[in-house]
């Protein structure tokens, strides 16, 4: 597996990570525990050293899963966690607002620390912008626990140019993590030109489009009731089915390398920029062993601008998150 170094902050790691929240949340039911600690172990094994979860995937339970199968090896890998959310009391699966309080994010931090089963957290990030409090105080927050070793590298989700520019003023700021991928492309705006200014890494979520740009998933997908994607409006029947002409742009490329259409969404994510870093989720084995080989395809210039000129054409259907998700992302 190649390495990348995620900005100027020199954390390095594999070239591609590993999105951990189905395992847990989101996606329909939780999958076996077992089962997934030996997928995460496989990923180790195929050189996956950066590993993205959250207090909030479960919640709690997709950091308690990482913290089982990782702790061993835990000096071979990077584990990034979040902060930023009220989770709900009794343990039920999403939250009650946003929490960025000072006080909040330290008693987190303690948590996480011991779920993960760590003495100190590789990259924490803010999961989302608090309006409520200033970024200022967030990152001052974070330079503390850095000094105090128990964070190294602070990071950012889904936040806009002027909210990284003042947290990078306080503490350095290693890593954004927000959507990103072919039919996602708003962070090549401002987004990316900010972070290539001020030397912060970028570690795309969502770069296979939530599944759907996998080719495995229709307008005749039947979708778990308890899967975030019945509630998206891009994911609806409708829209699925509009959007279609995407994936299938994507086979025509992948016809031409003798690959999956996958595999050429995240060589194209992976081309773009080398401090750049996606972090795709699965489930499944095989699924792990496709994603992985997209490292190996090497898309030229002329084949990205003819990819982007093609996808440009293309009017995807539908928002990325529904209304009251959509008013958490700060740009």
């Amino acid at each position: 597996m190649q390495k990348r170094k995620l900005g100027n902050c020199g954390l390095e790691v594999s070239a591609m990570g590993l999105g951990c929240m189905g395992m847990s949340f989101g996606l329909g039911k939780p999958a076996d525990k077992n089962e997934m600690i030996k997928l995460i172990n496989k990923a180790v094994d195929n050189g996956i050293t950066f590993f993205d979860t959250a207090e909030v995937y479960g919640p709690f339970t997709n950091e308690i899963l990482l913290g089982e199968a990782l702790s061993p090896i835990k000096e071979k890998v990077v584990i990034a966690t979040k902060f930023g959310f009220d989770v709900n009391p009794d343990g039920s699966p999403g939250w009650t607002g946003l929490n960025s309080r000072p006080e909040h994010i330290r008693k987190v931090v303690e948590a996480s620390l011991r779920r993960l089963n760590i003495e100190t957290i590789d990259l924490l990030y803010q999961h989302r912008v608090d309006p409520n409090v200033p970024i200022e105080d967030v990152a001052g927050t974070v330079k503390e626990l850095i000094q105090q070793g128990k964070v190294k590298y602070f990071g950012l989700s889904e936040a806009g140019v002027e909210i990284i520019r003042r947290a990078h003023a306080v503490q350095p700021v290693t890593a954004l993590q927000s959507e990103y991928s072919i039919w996602w492309r708003e962070p090549e705006d401002e987004i990316i030109p900010t972070l290539e200014e001020l030397g912060i890494g970028f570690v795309p979520f969502s770069p296979l489009g939530k599944g759907f740009l996998t080719g495995k998933i229709d307008e005749n997908t039947q979708f778990d009731p308890t899967d975030f994607r019945v509630t998206v409006p891009r994911f609806s029947p409708e829209n699925r089915q509009a959007n279609l002409n995407l994936v299938e742009l994507l086979s025509i490329f992948a016809a031409r390398y003798n690959a999956t259409s996958a595999q050429i969404a995240l060589a194209w994510i992976l081309a773009k920029k080398p401090w750049i870093v996606p972090i795709p989720g699965t489930t499944k084995y095989h699924r792990l062993e496709e994603n992985l080989k997209a490292v190996n395809v090497k898309l030229n210039k002329e084949e990205i601008l003819e990819i982007e000129s093609a996808a440009s054409q293309i009017d995807i259907k539908g928002n990325r998150y529904p209304d009251s998700a959509q008013k958490m992302i700060n740009r």
